[in-house]
């Protein structure tokens, strides 16, 4: 892989990437040209080209990629198979929703505990399987200290109210975590430094599509 810093746009494009050749590869393609990805995903041809060698030599000038290939080198590159450690904050209706749906394995993350203050949901069974028990706060700092920090997650997400926000962070941030999915309306980079955080703002999603739907209204008329 290529050293160097690489643009967040580049970045945020990879994921989709990946999940694009995990399609193909369902659908039994064995190669694919970059100008097949740009056809199927509204990109340019260059742009695809210019994204892979960000971080090297992927193709073979002429043939294409080799989509199961492509996909492992991908993989490497976002870390899939390091297996960071996870846990959920915030037991409620959107903190359930993930546990139950995402596959945190197949994204490169083991989710190993969630996390509430409610005496009204710890204890609840929660996940697709019912693997998970949910735990109170206390739980998760015993985990972080465990083994003199052995058991220290890689990254929190973040499913609390947007008033418990700051607080839930100070705490996360003094038990040693720094990486979050943020699913809060409190913009943690912003009051944080020295912390990674990926803000998933599904209001601001929504109010792009509005925006959309009312130019492209306006457009027809």
């Amino acid at each position: 892989m290529k050293k160097g810093k690489i643009s967040s746009y580049v970045v945020k494009r990879m994921p989709r990437y990946y999940r694009f050749l995990g399609d193909m590869i369902e659908e039994g393609e064995i190669k694919i040209s970059s100008g097949e990805i740009a056809r199927r995903l509204k990109l340019t041809p260059s742009q695809v080209r210019q994204d892979f060698n960000c971080f090297g030599e992927f193709g073979m000038q002429g043939y294409g990629y080799n989509v199961i290939q492509l996909r492992q080198e991908i993989g490497e590159i976002l870390g899939i198979k390091k297996m960071s450690r996870a846990v959920i904050v915030g037991a409620g209706n959107i903190g359930q929703a993930i546990c139950d749906s995402i596959s945190f394995e197949k994204r490169g993350c083991r989710l190993v505990g969630i996390y509430d203050n409610s005496p009204e949901i710890i204890g609840k069974i929660v996940g697709e399987h019912g693997e998970h028990q949910v735990k109170g706060m206390e739980a998760l700092a015993e985990l972080c200290q465990k083994e003199g920090g052995s058991h220290l997650p890689d990254l929190a997400v973040i499913c609390v109210s947007k008033k418990s926000a700051r607080s839930v962070c100070e705490q996360l941030i003094a038990l040693g975590i720094k990486n979050f999915w943020n699913f809060t309306q409190f913009d943690i980079n912003l009051h944080f430094d020295d912390v990674n955080a990926e803000n998933v703002h599904l209001g601001d999603s929504l109010l792009t599509l509005v925006y959309n739907i009312n130019r492209n209204n306006c457009e027809a008329k």
